[in-house]
């Protein structure tokens, strides 16, 4: 497997319209095809800001499974298709790699995981959701236009924030 590169990287908040998926990891077969769909219905959006990156966003809010948002993103004009969802990614500091062709897609996340947990950086968890993976709890991906979905590669972005250090109080006394 090929080394992986990180960058630290602030991404200011968009706008993204597509296709939404919710399911337990036994129907996992139903997210390819929505995965599917939403990549013939970029055509109904008609302000995508790049309709050739497709982006994956996974937020692992159920303990079976995970949402999935097939998306692209959109200016503020377009309006949203029926059977379409809109979502608001807010702005977020993330760590950005590549999953590269010829490597397994579970060493690349394991990868990742490992990197954060080294580092002065954990996932970033929105305050009042329940995340059932504790590691990567938001995974975001860009798909290119020429994924090749037998070996597939992709950008992933993980949101992240500085970690918490306890903070050990020391009192000093003088002896009279």
């Amino acid at each position: 497997m090929t080394e992986l590169h990180y960058e630290i990287m602030k991404i200011p908040s968009y706008r993204a319209v597509g296709l939404k998926w919710d399911g337990p990891w036994t129907e996992i077969k139903y997210l390819k095809e929505t995965i599917q769909e939403a990549s013939r219905r970029v055509i109904e959006l008609k302000h995508a800001v790049n309709p050739s990156e497709q982006l994956g966003l996974s937020y692992h809010l159920r303990p079976d499974g995970f949402t999935h948002y097939s998306v692209y993103e959109v200016s503020h004009k377009q309006q949203v298709p029926p059977r379409m969802e809109e979502i608001i990614v807010p702005e977020m500091t993330y760590l950005v790699t590549k999953h590269e062709k010829g490597n397994r897609i579970e060493e690349t996340y394991e990868k990742i995981k490992n990197w954060i947990m080294e580092s002065e950086y954990e996932p970033f968890k929105e305050g009042d959701a329940t995340y059932y993976n504790d590691f990567l709890p938001i995974k975001h991906e860009k798909y290119p236009a020429d994924l090749d979905r037998n070996d597939p590669h992709f950008d992933i972005f993980i949101p992240i924030v500085k970690r918490k250090t306890s903070q050990t109080v020391i009192s000093f006394f003088e002896e009279e």
